[in-house]
């Protein structure tokens, strides 16, 4: 997407976690996604990863960034502005199945 610091962006989210970058996650028309993994502390609670979708500016990168620092899913309550930007996580073909690729 144009017009976007990406690079500010990755470097905010950098400072409060590992950051993996990947092209497209199979939900590439709601760019950029952060998908924000639970730590193991949040996965023994029985969190969950939460994807959120068209994270395009400052304020919502700063709101993950802070809520990941905090202890995210699992061990701190979002900011509730992230609600916006919840999305569902595109459902994966099953193992075998053929699956249509389009350039």
């Amino acid at each position: 997407m144009t017009g976007i610091d990406h690079a500010g962006q990755l470097e905010r989210l950098r400072q409060a976690a590992p950051v993996r970058v990947s092209r497209c996650l199979d939900a590439c028309e709601q760019a950029n996604i952060v998908v924000v993994q639970p730590s193991a502390a949040g996965r023994a609670k029985g969190a969950h990863p939460v994807w959120l979708g068209l994270v395009n500016d400052a304020a919502a990168t700063d709101d993950i960034a802070a809520w990941v620092r905090a202890g995210g899913p699992g061990l701190a309550d979002p900011p509730a502005v992230l609600e916006l930007y919840s999305i569902r996580p595109p459902r994966r073909p099953a193992a075998g199945s053929s699956r249509e690729v389009m350039s």
